[in-house]
């Protein structure tokens, strides 16, 4: 008789990661960004964007290297194609903004609002974000890589197919969040302090399980007593 196959273990879809090859760039001749602008191929670096508006702008193939984006306004603004290197500042609002095909690196960002913006193919490698706000975001084909994220609020969030390698995630909230083919197995320091009942379509390890357990008790009001 032949013996029954075992079931193999089930795999996670992995994230696809931009491929992204900028053309020539102008760099930019200065002056304030305007609101629904269009940027194609330009390079902004080592400038001071704080304050700015540039609502409903659409960059493509563009690159921001070591620039100030303190309360910058972007809201519902496009970016595509394109490289943000060491972006640094506090209140930088991406509420509602599109990126596709965007590499971030070493960001030095807090209390950035995403809330209902769209994320598709995009890595966000190294830097550290403090009170990153993803409410209401989707996230698709995204790579938290080797980065410090403190308090990110992925409350109502959907995310399909991200990832967090090397990544630390410090008092994040799921809170009513959908999550699909979500690998959480390769982080540096896990720490979920709400919605941990919203990790089905998570994947964890068996060390992380234990580690959650006491939120996972606490959020179903088990009381774990000794004997």
């Amino acid at each position: 008789m032949k013996q029954a196959k075992e079931p193999g273990k089930p795999k996670v879809r992995r994230a696809r990661r931009p491929e992204l090859r900028l053309p020539p760039l102008t760099a930019w001749p200065g002056g304030p960004l305007e609101p629904d602008g269009d940027y194609d191929s330009v390079r902004f670096e080592a400038l001071d964007l704080s304050g700015q508006d540039a609502g409903g702008a659409r960059f493509m193939d563009c690159a921001l290297g070591d620039c100030a984006l303190d309360e910058l306004r972007l809201t519902r603004a496009r970016l595509l194609d394109s490289v943000l290197a060491a972006p640094r500042g506090v209140g930088a609002e991406l509420v509602e903004a599109t990126l596709r095909d965007v590499e971030v690196t070493d960001a030095r960002l807090g209390g950035t609002q995403l809330h209902g913006a769209v994320l598709e193919r995009v890595v966000i490698r190294g830097g550290k974000i403090d009170y990153p706000n993803f409410r209401a975001a989707r996230l698709k084909d995204v790579v938290f890589e080797g980065c410090v994220l403190v308090e990110p609020d992925f409350a109502g969030a959907r995310l399909e197919r991200v990832e967090f390698p090397d990544s630390t995630l410090r008092g994040a909230d799921f809170s009513n969040a959908v999550l699909t083919d979500v690998d959480l197995r390769g982080t540096a320091v896990l720490d979920i302090t709400r919605g941990v009942d919203r990790l089905s379509g998570a994947v964890i390890t068996p060390t992380q399980l234990l580690d959650l357990a006491p939120v996972l008790a606490a959020q179903m009001g088990v009381r774990v007593l000794e004997g």
